[in-house]
């Protein structure tokens, strides 16, 4: 067995027809050839595991190559003690191997290297638009404590504009101006050579049917569809039942007995997909008229009849299901949260249908 640990392999044994008949830790640089020459040289039938980490899945990739056995752990699938304030590489690695050794054990899905690259640049764009987001905030809290403020809707070209001819007295203060301002102006061309990049990754044969299913829905874009289709990959690995618990869009529980208590959602798993169907959810609260959209109609010719019949379906359900909350009084946001679980059911219906 062997744990992928920060930028060191140790390695804890090896089983042989399901028995451990090996205990011999070593630790090795992060080197994936030299890691797969030294397991090789073992004997017996050879059955690896390591936690997912910054290292991503090379390793197993390469193993999966070579014919090696190989299963990734997620972090948050790993069981862990309560009491238990002792952590090591090794007692990791053990725990690791108790796992590998279970009937149940908890592995994830290991993309290719194409889906792996796309993921990598969609999760660009998000930390860019995250970076651009926060140099906002920061750029109107630092003019608020200045008595400077802009009565008119922020962020467009007219504000930075003006945003361009404000001067302070004091050096340094237009200094802090200038750079933030700077950091801004970065952040907004680099989201934008993103969304062109990733426009361009939709038109690829490997995502074009997938995107152009999911944007027959509403609040669905091509930048939307291309993220939902690389974060999720391998569609057919999930039913339209389990991909809302998979993204974390279900809630919480503590019950016990004959009482239930239902928190709020596990926001668990890929948080990009879960919020690009959060934000699409909201789209469904307004009045559905696809005769009147020529988004949806421009998306409904370029796919087979069944898909579009199939979004239309769900438009119609996901529009009635917020009435459904609006009636009963529901907070928007819990409804949202409600409409983005039964969306990922749509979308993955939608997305298997095109696969």
């Amino acid at each position: 067995m062997l744990a992928l640990m920060s930028m060191r392999v140790l390695f804890m044994g090896v089983v042989l027809i399901g028995l451990v008949v090996k205990y011999s830790p070593k630790k090795l640089p992060n080197d994936p050839h030299l890691v797969l020459n030294w397991c090789l040289g073992l004997p017996g039938v050879i059955h690896c595991v390591y936690e997912a980490g910054p290292t991503g899945f090379t390793l197993a990739r390469l193993f999966k190559q070579h014919g090696v056995d190989m299963e990734v752990l997620a972090p948050s699938k790993i069981p862990q003690v309560a009491g238990d304030r002792v952590k090591t590489d090794a007692r990791d690695a053990r725990r690791l191997a108790e796992i590998a050794m279970s009937p149940h054990m908890p592995a994830i899905w290991i993309p290719d290297e194409q889906t792996e690259a796309a993921q990598d640049l969609f999760r660009c764009r998000m930390d860019a638009k995250l970076v651009c987001r926060t140099t906002q905030q920061r750029i109107g809290h630092f003019l608020l404590r200045h008595q400077i403020i802009w009565e008119k809707t922020l962020w467009t070209k007219t504000h930075l504009e003006w945003l361009r001819t404000l001067q302070f007295t004091d050096r340094v203060q237009q200094q802090t101006l200038d750079n933030y301002f700077g950091m801004l102006i970065a952040s907004r061309q680099q989201v934008e050579t993103c969304d062109s990049q990733l426009v361009e990754l939709a038109h690829e044969p490997r995502w074009e049917l997938v995107v152009k299913a999911l944007m027959c829905l509403r609040g669905i874009s091509v930048l939307s569809g291309v993220g939902l289709a690389v974060e999720i990959g391998e569609w057919t690995r999930l039913t339209p039942l389990t991909i809302g618990a998979y993204l974390g869009l279900t809630p919480s529980e503590c019950s016990s007995g004959t009482s239930l208590h239902l928190g709020g959602i596990t926001k668990t798993g890929n948080t990009g997909a879960r919020k690009l169907l959060t934000e699409a959810a909201w789209h469904h609260m307004k009045p559905y008229k696809p005769a009147c959209s020529p988004t949806l109609q421009k998306a409904w010719s370029q796919v087979p009849v069944k898909i579009h019949q199939r979004a239309d379906q769900a438009n119609q359900r996901l529009y009635a299901k917020w009435q459904g909350f609006m009636n009963r009084k529901k907070k928007t946001v819990k409804a949202a949260t409600g409409v983005a679980r039964e969306l990922a059911g749509f979308c993955h219906d939608l997305a298997t249908m095109a696969s």
